[in-house]
């Protein structure tokens, strides 16, 4: 395979100063009803980076819930090792790869683990199957076959019967405060539009142009 021969330019459209607007976050849903009106298949899935004990770092695609005090909301198993990584460093990295836009956001924050109530909440709303499924994988932990997950799936959907699924003690949500978020938009000859928004000490963003 020759690798250099996947290239190509980026089109799609320019991005200035003028066209951003003051808040993040608002610049940032704005984009997203734009990535789904595009059609994306998966326009809220997002890299979560975590640093691990040994200080390497670790990549794994989440998906986006919601936007809500300010932050970016996403739920997992508490005992995995994306949430151990937070417990012991809450500074991650989000970055939304829409390239079928020319488009990636990457945010940089502090994740929080979100209240008990909160993620009872969502987890009510979650298919049934998925619920079950919570309850039935230890996540992350080695097994030594397919069917040994599935026969626990099928004994925790034995055990809840058709009543209603409890939220689990090890699941939950966390919310991901930005301190940072870079909106970049692909441009030709690979001078690509980049912008930086910072949160100050006031509370206000500062937004800066990078070069590509």
């Amino acid at each position: 395979m020759h690798y250099d021969e996947f290239r190509r330019e980026y089109t799609a459209g320019g991005l200035t100063r003028d066209m951003l607007d003051p808040d993040p976050l608002r610049q940032f849903e704005h984009w997203l009803e734009q990535a789904v009106r595009a059609g994306l298949e998966d326009p809220t899935a997002m890299v979560l980076a975590t640093v691990e004990d040994s200080g390497a770092p670790w990549q794994r695609i989440v998906l986006l819930k919601g936007l809500s005090q300010g932050g970016f909301v996403f739920y997992t198993n508490y005992d995995s090792p994306k949430a151990a990584d937070i417990a012991s460093r809450n500074q991650v990295s989000l970055l939304f790869p829409w390239n079928e836009l020319d488009r990636q956001v990457i945010i940089g924050g502090r994740a929080e683990k979100m209240s008990v109530a909160e993620s009872a909440s969502y987890f009510a709303t979650r298919p049934r199957e998925s619920q079950i499924a919570a309850w039935a994988s230890r996540q992350s932990r080695p097994i030594s076959k397919r069917a040994l997950l599935i026969e626990e799936f099928k004994a925790m959907k034995r055990k809840f019967g058709k009543g209603e699924i409890p939220l689990p003690d090890f699941w939950g949500g966390y919310r991901v405060h930005p301190q940072r978020i870079e909106f970049w938009q692909g441009g030709e000859h690979r001078l690509h539009d980049r912008f930086e928004y910072r949160l100050q000490d006031g509370g206000d963003w500062s937004i800066e142009q990078l070069q590509p």
